[in-house]
């Protein structure tokens, strides 16, 4: 299933103007938020060592935060859109499976539990809910004969993401530590230290390049897994290391910026619109795709009502939302 020569072309031009796009954006969201600052302190802040109040500003605020936002982006929409490949189910999504609320309710015990586990512990945490969760939603989808049907996966996610909730908020309350929490799964990129992301980085791009190293073998499990079979593929073994890949994704995705919805859900689907059905080309268009959607959401959120900030999980929802309905309305019946 080698890519042919045109195709490599088209995707490396995809790429290539994906990246461009992400630059501006990059650029726009370094520059625009409650403090003015001009393209000349974005360059001095990036490439000197200029002091000065603006600068300082860019430099640890404003940097560390859009480079959390774009591994994020880029996190949630392979994660995303491997969960659509392995299910073959449009509606799939960390936030939607059970993946990010695991993590949540594994932050929220650590928090009450081990209060002095500091950043690293809670990253752990979030890894070991998220693969819980997984577990969970995936477990009560198989029970009943007839296997993971898109609509089983979908509910079971549906009920394991309200308990897992449940217990979360539940642990708040009986711990005191409800504002704890809540700071962590506010689901916003404020705050975020260059610390953080020496700690999360890393693992988002094992995820990613796990991801890709995958691809050929996710498109023929996400095309048909009898004939996956039939050309030798290890499906049990490919299906694990792409859940791995996806817990890794998801859980350092919470650890970093909390619960975010949607992502995984809309951009793999706009991808496949400009990229095709390939996964070879999917994930890393998602990968671009994401940060940049993730950059444009954040610099809306700290824009459009300056200098107060909008939560960004609510300009997210607020474009997910109508996308949600759309491929529910749209997706569902040629999935089942």
């Amino acid at each position: 299933m080698s890519m042919d020569k045109r195709a490599t072309v088209s995707l490396i031009l995809k790429l290539t103007a994906g990246a461009a796009v992400l630059a501006a954006m990059f650029a726009v969201s370094l520059i625009f938020g409650a403090a003015d600052v001009a393209v000349r302190d974005v360059w001095l802040a990036v490439a000197s060592h200029a002091a000065g109040e603006k600068i300082t500003v860019i430099r640890e605020i404003r940097l560390p935060r859009e480079t959390a936002g774009m591994l994020v982006g880029a996190a949630l929409a392979v994660s995303g859109a491997i969960m659509q490949g392995l299910t073959r189910n449009p509606l799939a999504d960390p936030g939607l499976l059970g993946l990010t609320a695991g993590a949540n309710a594994a932050l929220a015990l650590t928090v009450a539990l081990i209060p002095s586990a500091g950043y690293l512990g809670i990253t752990i945490a979030c890894f070991i809910g998220a693969a819980v969760g997984t577990f969970m939603v995936l477990g009560i989808g198989a029970i009943k004969k007839g296997g993971l049907s898109p609509l089983r996966i979908v509910l079971a996610g549906a009920a394991v993401s309200a308990f897992l909730y449940a217990i979360s908020e539940g642990i708040g309350l009986a711990y005191k530590v409800s504002k704890d929490v809540s700071m962590w799964t506010a689901g916003g990129l404020a705050g975020t230290t260059w610390e953080q992301l020496r700690s999360i980085a890393p693992v988002i791009a094992a995820g990613l390049l796990f991801s890709l190293l995958l691809s050929r073998q996710l498109t023929i499990l996400s095309l048909n897994e009898e004939a996956a079979v039939g050309l030798g593929l290890r499906t049990a073994w490919v299906k694990t290391a792409l859940y791995v890949a996806v817990i890794l994704l998801a859980g350092a995705s919470v650890a970093l910026v909390g619960n975010l919805a949607f992502v995984g859900l809309m951009i793999p689907h706009i991808v496949r619109a400009i990229a095709g059905t390939d996964y070879r080309a999917v994930l890393p268009m998602s990968a671009v795709c994401g940060a940049v959607f993730m950059l444009l959401a954040d610099t809306l959120a700290r824009t459009v009502n300056a200098p107060y900030e909008t939560p960004v999980t609510a300009v997210i929802a607020i474009i997910g939302l109508p996308f949600f309905l759309y491929i529910v309305r749209k997706g569902v019946r040629s999935f089942s």
